[in-house]
């Protein structure tokens, strides 16, 4: 409909008011479906003589953030560019708006809508939202309740799982080397093994761990014999392993960690252990102590007896307490000294020095044993800094990218799950970025992950500066052209792949306009 034209007349003769719905479904409660909401909406507006011109939806999003919500974020980006030809959004209720941990997220967004000329009203509350004490009031308590609505499911979903753990099937995570998992319907009857990355489809079904091939298992008794009876550190079982061609569940080669987590693992006895780090709502993880962890014992086959499993555990304290801090912090330097530099990859693969969990429990954290041999870290977290600015980088380039196919008359959805933009519902772009790393020879280098390619049509690997704050250019290329290419990327990598090189992304804003163009009957 033109911006301009005359509305259609509301009650009493009045011109209709333009107005437009915002639509969420989290995945907590069917009631509160797309179609249940469009149609209270519709009656809401058909009595108020509204005309809704215009739709945002983010079906199947949670309400905590308003990270990945792609529909809420449009409708501020409209609202506030004043490409909006609204005057108001009508939501069902508040919650639909969002249940934001910290009530003044969720006014901060009304507001911003405020103070553009667009008001928000919900439509299935018993309160007009016309910014009266009452209202206010109303309208605080009902996002509080919409808050506090998050943490009780959180507690909920918490406690079913520790009731699922407890009963013996499987909590989540992979199965670990020498176990499977196994598919069982609700009454427990075997339905299928599952491989690595499947989860199961219904929710009655659960899973449990099994044993897995009889070579994995022979690998597991040896690894836990060599460690107790033989006197070899995780080190040297590690080594052992990797000469014998061996690699971990994930296809990696071993380390002093990886053997280390298998002598330390109770699912080796058959014992189900789970919340040992928690990450709740918005919250960072955190690590647990054994006092909050969910268990049920004996409810696995086991792979070592629980004798030769307690002797494994005695001799790791006893190795890991009887060492003083002067050693360990020899040993730490020592290896400072060899390579330069530290982190926790570096600690653990170093066969000649304990394990970065060590130095963590022994000094409160790997910064702390840093300090005391005067190593200076800041390099690691800068690396981690400069992660984070990529990170807002690319994901200002997608809110950019889906803004101006949204300009050329095409429509864009980000899927922050699957790291996907599906583009008018016909083909969908997978965005990535690299930084510039310098290789020894003074050339610059950027990284290309391919086995995160899987899936999406289009391919764009933003390709960074130096100063890691500039973009120096974009790749573009189809999915199975992009998957082909080097894992490492030069500044000049030849014709094949120069094919594809584009200064910014209009390539794609144009194939979203063609796409949209010819999708018009």
């Amino acid at each position: 409909m033109d911006k301009f034209a005359t509305a259609p007349a509301g009650p009493l003769g009045r011109p209709r008011i333009r107005a437009a719905q915002y639509l969420r479904m989290s995945t907590d409660r069917q009631i509160y479906s797309i179609d249940n909401q469009r149609d209270a909406i519709r009656n809401y507006a058909n009595v108020m003589g509204y005309n809704i011109v215009a739709t945002y939806e983010d079906p199947g999003r949670s309400g905590l953030s308003l990270g990945g919500r792609p529909g809420l974020q449009r409708l501020l980006e409209d609202v506030e560019s004043r490409r909006a030809d609204f005057e108001t959004v009508v939501v069902y209720d508040v919650s639909r708006w969002g249940r934001f941990q910290n009530t003044d997220e969720s006014a901060s967004y009304e507001y911003r809508c405020q103070i553009a000329g667009v008001r928000i009203e919900f439509c299935a509350e018993l309160f007009v939202n016309d910014g009266s004490i009452g209202s206010d009031v109303l309208k605080a308590i009902k996002r509080s309740m919409a808050a506090e609505y998050s943490r009780m499911l959180s507690n909920r979903v918490f406690a079913g799982q520790s009731r699922i753990v407890k009963l013996g099937f499987s909590g989540g995570g992979p199965a670990g080397y020498g176990f499977r998992r196994l598919l069982v319907d609700g009454s427990g009857n075997p339905k299928a093994m599952l491989h690595r990355n499947e989860r199961k489809g219904l929710a009655s079904d659960r899973v449990i761990l099994v044993p897995g091939p009889k070579d994995e298992i022979a690998t597991v008794r040896w690894m836990f014999n060599q460690f107790v009876t033989k006197g070899k550190t995780e080190a040297e079982i590690a080594t052992a392993l990797n000469a014998r061609g061996l690699v971990t569940e994930r296809g990696r080669p071993w380390t002093k960690a990886c053997v280390g987590t298998v002598l330390a693992s109770e699912k080796y006895i058959g014992n189900n252990v789970w919340n040992r780090i928690s990450h709740k709502l918005l919250h960072n993880r955190v690590r647990n102590p054994p006092s909050a962890f969910v268990r049920a014992d004996n409810v696995f086959k086991p792979l070592v007896s629980r004798a030769l499993f307690n002797r494994a555990q005695a001799i790791k304290r006893a190795r890991a307490y009887l060492i003083p801090d002067e050693h360990l912090l020899a040993d730490l330097a020592k290896l400072l000294k060899e390579r330069g530099k530290l982190s926790s990859p570096i600690i653990d693969a170093a066969p000649d020095c304990h394990s970065a969990s060590i130095y963590w429990h022994r000094f409160g954290s790997l910064k702390a044993a840093y300090q005391l041999i005067g190593y200076d870290a800041s390099a690691n977290y800068r690396k981690l800094d400069i992660g984070n600015r990529l990170n807002q980088i690319r994901q200002q380039i997608i809110e950019d990218l889906m803004s101006d196919i949204r300009r050329v008359g095409g429509s864009a959805l980000y899927e922050p799950r699957r790291k996907l933009m599906r583009v008018n519902g016909e083909f969908s772009v997978a965005i990535w970025i690299a930084r510039c790393r310098t290789i020894v020879t003074g050339y610059p280098r950027w990284q290309f992950r391919n086995r995160g390619l899987v899936g999406p049509d289009v391919t764009v690997l933003i390709r960074m500066k130096r100063d890691h704050q500039t973009v120096r250019d974009f790749l573009i290329a189809p999915a199975h052209e992009a998957q082909s290419a080097l894992g490492m990327l030069k500044a000049d990598n030849g014709v094949r792949l120069d094919a594809f090189l584009f200064a910014s992304l209009d390539p794609v804003v144009e194939m979203a306009r063609r796409e949209s163009i010819s999708a018009i009957p």
